[in-house]
C-alpha cells in the first residue's frame, strides 16, 4: 500500500532523503525563520512535520514561505550584509534539493573551486595559493560585488537544467529564487535576481553558476593562469603586472556578460614576491 502511495506522487523523493536532510539541519542548528519555529519546537512533532514536507515536495505542492532577512554588520565596516534565514521546514526541503543536485555537479566541478564543497576548506585554498605564489610573483585578488544579491536567475536555472533530469529540482529552485525577503519591520521585499545568503541551497547554486561564469571560462580563455576560487572570491596567479592588468580587464568584461560586476575597491593587483635568497632560506 505504501509503495502504491509513492507511485501516485508526481515526483519520486524518498522519505529517507527528507530524514537525512533533517539530520543535517539539526546538526547545523541555526535561528528560526518567519514562523518563529525553533529546532526544538519542530522536533516535538518530528514525524508529522517531516511527513508534511515529503508529501508536499513529492506532489509538487510545496511552496516556500518568505525568507527572514537579518542584517549582519560587515567585518571590515562599510554597512551590513543581508542574511536570509529560511524556516526550519524550508531549510530541510532545500537540503533535500541541494543534496540531490550536489551529487550531479560535484564530479564536474573544477579542482580549484574550494568554497562550500565536501572535503574542502578555506585552508585548502590558502595552501594552494601559497604554493603557487612561490612560482608567480603577481596575483589578482578578485571580489564580485554583491554576488548573492545580483546573480541572474535565468542563468542559474539554465545551469541547473544542464545537470539534472529531475523536474522537481528545477521547479523548487525557481520557487526558492522567487521567495520574497521579510524585512525586520515585517514588510516583504520582492526580488528579481539573487539567491539569499544563509539558505541551504544557495551554496551549490552559487558554485554551479560560477563553474560556468568563471571556472570553465578561465580554463578555456586563460589556461596558463591558475586560480583558487572560494565562492565569489578568487585569486589568479600571473607572471607579470602586465598580464595581471589584462586579466582584470578580461574578467571584468566576463562578469558583465553574465550580469555581475567586479568590486572596484576590493579587486586588487598584488605583488607577492620575495628575493631569491630569502625564498631559498624559507624553503630550507
Amino acid at each position: 500500500m505504501d509503495a502504491l502511495k509513492v507511485s501516485e506522487k508526481s515526483f519520486v523523493i524518498s522519505k529517507w532523503e527528507v530524514w537525512e536532510a533533517w539530520e543535517k539541519v539539526r546538526a547545523n542548528k541555526g535561528a528560526p525563520g518567519v514562523d518563529g519555529c525553533t529546532i526544538d519546537e519542530f522536533e516535538k512533532n518530528l514525524k508529522g512535520n517531516l511527513y508534511r514536507i515529503w508529501n508536499r515536495m513529492s506532489s509538487g505542492s510545496y511552496f516556500p514561505p518568505p525568507v527572514r532577512a537579518v542584517e549582519i554588520p560587515k567585518s571590515h565596516g562599510g554597512g551590513v550584509r543581508i542574511l536570509g534565514v529560511p524556516t526550519i521546514a524550508d531549510r530541510i526541503a532545500q537540503t533535500v534539493v541541494a543534496a540531490r543536485l550536489e551529487r550531479e555537479v560535484e564530479p564536474v566541478f573544477h579542482s580549484d573551486s574550494f568554497g562550500y564543497r565536501p572535503g574542502r576548506s578555506a585552508l585548502d585554498a590558502v595552501e594552494k595559493c601559497r604554493e603557487r605564489a612561490w612560482k608567480r610573483d603577481w596575483v589578482v585578488d578578485l571580489d564580485i560585488q554583491k554576488f548573492f544579491d545580483s546573480v541572474p536567475w535565468n542563468l542559474i536555472v539554465k545551469a541547473v537544467e544542464a545537470h539534472t533530469d529531475a523536474v522537481w529540482v528545477k521547479l523548487y529552485v525557481e520557487r526558492w529564487l522567487r521567495a520574497p525577503l521579510q524585512l525586520p519591520d515585517g514588510t516583504l521585499r520582492q526580488r528579481d535576481r539573487g539567491t539569499p545568503q544563509g539558505s541551504a541551497v544557495s551554496p551549490v547554486l552559487a558554485n554551479l553558476f560560477l563553474h560556468y561564469a568563471f571556472d570553465m571560462w578561465m580554463a578555456r580563455e586563460f589556461p596558463a593562469a591558475p586560480f583558487e576560487r572560494y565562492v565569489d572570491d578568487a585569486v589568479v596567479h600571473c607572471v607579470s603586472e602586465r598580464q595581471a592588468r589584462q586579466l582584470v580587464e578580461a574578467i571584468g568584461n566576463r562578469m558583465e556578460e553574465v550580469g555581475l560586476r567586479l568590486h572596484p575597491a576590493k579587486t586588487r593587483i598584488v605583488y607577492c614576491s620575495v628575493s631569491r635568497t630569502r625564498r631559498e632560506a624559507l624553503c630550507r
